[in-house]
């Protein structure tokens, strides 16, 4: 049975930085997260950038015991990778032209009264959280999780659907597959083809493919998509308490968030104009005094709260998480 990294992690605080414990630690979190690499150049690579990385986890969780942040890092399956990379491989939502969308509608909920929380995760209109891989297909991931849940509503059944069917088939629709898309166009492809297919009909691959939507394997469908007002959290709380899992786009681009681990993501430097990467609010809710809004993320449930983090609410717009909201009609 393996030592958890959490523990080993421990065991480098204690002991110190000794090539032993560090072999050790490397040597766990490798075989944890079965990473195989190609030549020794490589091996020496990744392990510096895994123990940079360690290292900054080790010291921000000590300032997170003294009470200066409001959430915790760790090892995952990202630890061997810079900001850089990460952001590249797998941050691949392509920024919307606000112009775009003069005339999309978007209902004003606003004048709702709304719930203090809500975790939809609970009412099964959130589907099991996925790992992208390292292809940059999380506009797929976010805006098919928001379509599932307006599915189960509709049939009372919760069906993953294909992501894959969205990397393959909707370039024509403006999306490049790994290389980032568009939440919008993946409602466009939808509504052109009638339809998406489930994730079971077919499934992930982590790569680009050839197009191979069937009509055998249809799960959804939708008519339209709304856009909420641009940067404001109190519409986006309102929708998401009325109706239900919504795509967003945040700042995904600091190493804080590669290697978060739970708790209050609540950074002050996570800039709102500059997001990269799609993911999908389920809920939201106040811990602590705190407002957060709860995400489900598709890296994998190693990674944050088994593949969810919670992002400090009502902070002016953090990270950007009402800059882009979207949700699909059927």
């Amino acid at each position: 049975m393996h030592v958890s990294c959490a523990v080993l992690l421990l065991a480098v605080q204690v002991l110190g930085n000794s090539s032993v414990v560090l072999n050790n630690v490397s040597e766990e979190w490798q075989i944890k997260h079965r990473k195989v690499y190609d030549n020794q150049t490589e091996i020496v690579f990744r392990r510096a950038v895994w123990e940079k990385n360690m290292q900054l986890v080790l010291r921000h969780n000590q300032q997170a015991s003294a009470g200066k942040h409001s959430f915790t890092m760790g090892l995952n399956h990202l630890s061997d990778m810079t900001a850089e990379e990460v952001n590249e491989k797998l941050n691949g939502l392509k920024l919307e032209e606000p112009s775009h969308f003069r005339n999309v509608t978007f209902k004003d909920e606003s004048g709702l009264l709304t719930p203090q929380s809500v975790d939809w995760r609970k009412n099964g209109l959130v589907s099991p959280v996925q790992n992208q891989g390292l292809c940059g297909s999380c506009w797929a991931f976010s805006s098919l999780g928001a379509l599932e849940g307006q599915m189960k509503k509709r049939t009372g059944v919760l069906v993953p659907l294909s992501p894959q069917n969205l990397v393959d088939c909707s370039s024509s629709d403006g999306n490049h597959g790994c290389r980032g898309g568009y939440i919008s166009k993946s409602f466009s492809y939808i509504i052109r083809n009638r339809g998406v297919d489930s994730e079971s009909f077919y499934p992930y691959e982590h790569q680009d493919s050839k197009c191979r939507y069937s009509v055998k394997g249809k799960a959804g469908y939708c008519s339209d998509l709304h856009i909420l007002p641009r940067g404001d959290e109190k519409t986006l709380q309102a929708v998401v308490a009325s109706v239900g899992p919504v795509a967003v786009a945040v700042n995904a681009m600091l190493k804080s968030f590669h290697l978060y681990r739970g708790g209050l993501y609540n950074v002050p430097n996570c800039n709102p104009k500059l997001i990269n990467h799609a993911v999908l609010v389920v809920g939201y809710g106040t811990d602590g005094g705190q407002d957060f809004w709860l995400v489900k993320n598709s890296w994998g449930t190693a990674w944050g709260e088994k593949g969810f983090i919670r992002i400090a609410r009502n902070k002016n717009n953090l990270c950007g998480i009402a800059s882009f909201a979207v949700y699909p009609t059927l």
